[in-house]
């Protein structure tokens, strides 16, 4: 059917991103209705000073009296966005709204972006602190390392609500949940046997490395522009580096990427794109997993790493095994807050990844389905079920949780 040529062009995709963007993506709406002055007494003033005093006397009716039992603050200082790295709160609010969005849309949960301008880090701590109250979980976003690893834990020690840095432990989590199912695809297993080298050592490649040792690997080489890490090399001034360095290598390797890369099974990367070879994939062991999660541009091109690997995956939403957050988080706080959980720990993280992996069973395993895709209806009832249930077995939930 021909156009009419003076009819507007549709609209480009760039003019639709902004379209969608307009006015900004979230709005507050009201769960009850305000008609008359009857409606006000209720809501409000008198009414309202009833529920307050109840809450004064009884602190732990807040949840069941107000919003904060479905609440998430999405909390980030702009420091580290995206592929975008430091440009201030106000250009990071648009990823918050993204982030609430997410949120509510997959789990129902009411997530509210607040963008901080703030650099200290002591000083940082204190402003979340004290709007913790108001939250039933916090989600720290895009803070840059090693910031991030203070902010989160002073403040683990400070609020009695779960603190959830999403660009580490989120990562970890569905790396873990991929490569369960990756591993045993292969006929190898998340074990004392399995040889992994993580690249990349900042935020998330720290916390994708110490949950998988939590999980059971012990032979782990973590390694940077400037080789394997070790407590001993001499610009491991960080202490969090320096731990890492401790906890893992337990061959005690030294020298560059390819010692590391020698007869390993696993590559995980988390780095920059076009830093792995097939020279690389080829001093691997047997049926090496690749997960080149470096974005946009992978460490290698998955389709040339599909020619020597037996599983690839990357953080592309165009590619097979795409190692994506979403998959995580939604779940994770739906869980968090139906079991009113005090924080989150090491268990729940593993949970999490169980609860995602076992979404695909052995009879559904093929490489280029190891892990299910972001908007599959399934991941987040199993990985909410998985955190609440491990929450309550240990003892980090207010709230029993119920196996119906």
């Amino acid at each position: 059917m021909a156009t009419d040529a003076t009819s507007p062009a549709p609209p480009t995709w760039l003019e639709r991103v902004f379209a969608v963007h307009a006015g900004g993506k979230l709005h507050v709406q009201s769960t009850v209705r305000v008609r008359d002055s009857a409606d006000l007494a209720l809501v409000y003033t008198p009414g309202v000073a009833e529920v307050c005093k109840a809450i004064a006397a009884e602190p732990d009716r807040v949840r069941d009296l107000t919003i904060k039992r479905n609440s998430v603050a999405v909390v980030t200082d702009g420091s580290a966005v995206l592929g975008l790295g430091d440009i201030g709160p106000a250009a990071a609010l648009p990823v918050m709204e993204g982030k609430a969005i997410l949120l509510k849309e997959l789990a129902g949960v009411d997530a509210y972006p607040l963008c901080l301008d703030e650099r200290d880090p002591d000083r940082l701590v204190d402003m979340i602190a004290a709007l913790a109250p108001g939250f039933g979980g916090i989600n720290l976003e895009d803070i840059s390392a090693p910031r991030c690893f203070e902010v989160e834990g002073k403040l683990r020690r400070r609020i009695d609500i779960p603190v959830f840095h999403d660009d580490q432990h989120g990562t970890a989590i569905v790396v873990l949940a991929a490569l369960l199912n990756a591993a045993a695809l292969v006929g190898k297993s998340v074990g004392p046997d399995l040889r992994v080298v993580v690249q990349g050592i900042g935020a998330a490649g720290i916390a994708v490395s110490n949950l998988l040792m939590d999980a059971g690997v012990s032979d782990l080489v973590g390694v940077d522009q400037a080789g394997i890490v070790t407590p001993r090399r001499k610009d491991a001034r960080d202490p969090i580096f320096r731990r890492l360095g401790k906890q893992s290598n337990p061959r005690n390797l030294e020298g560059d990427k390819e010692v590391a890369l020698a007869g390993a099974d696993v590559f995980i990367g988390v780095s920059a794109g076009n830093t792995l070879t097939v020279e690389h994939l080829r001093m691997m062991a047997d049926d090496p997993i690749v997960f080149a999660m470096a974005n946009p541009v992978p460490e290698i091109d998955p389709a040339l790493a599909r020619e020597h690997a037996a599983v690839v995956a990357t953080g592309r939403s165009d590619e097979p095994n795409q190692i994506n957050n979403v998959l995580c988080f939604p779940g994770l706080f739906r869980g968090l807050l139906d079991c009113g959980a005090r924080e989150i720990n090491t268990a729940m993280k593993i949970a999490a990844a169980h609860g995602i992996a076992a979404i695909i069973s052995p009879a559904q395993r093929r490489p280029d389905y190891i892990i299910p895709g972001p908007f599959d209806e399934r991941v987040v009832p199993a990985v909410a079920e998985a955190v609440a249930h491990s929450a309550e077995k240990t003892g980090s939930a207010r709230v029993e949780v119920s196996d119906a």
